[in-house]
């Protein structure tokens, strides 16, 4: 079974193809992936302000071993 050369060049320029379709595909799941966790890091509530707080609140931790 012999292949010529210009079956292979088809061969390789069909698999070029699908994988530069698949890229864009991945690169368009990526892309919407990106945006809607944008959107849920946006929507996250603002952490309560400390500066109601007594000085003396959050500066030390205590732990026991």
């Amino acid at each position: 079974m012999e292949i010529s050369s210009s079956a292979i060049d088809s061969l390789a320029a069909q698999t070029s193809a699908q994988d530069e379709r698949a890229v864009l595909v991945l690169k368009k799941a990526l892309d919407a992936q990106a945006q809607g966790v944008l959107s849920l890091i946006q929507a996250l509530p603002q952490p309560p302000s400390s500066s109601n707080l007594p000085p003396n609140i959050g500066r030390n931790i205590n732990t026991t071993a």
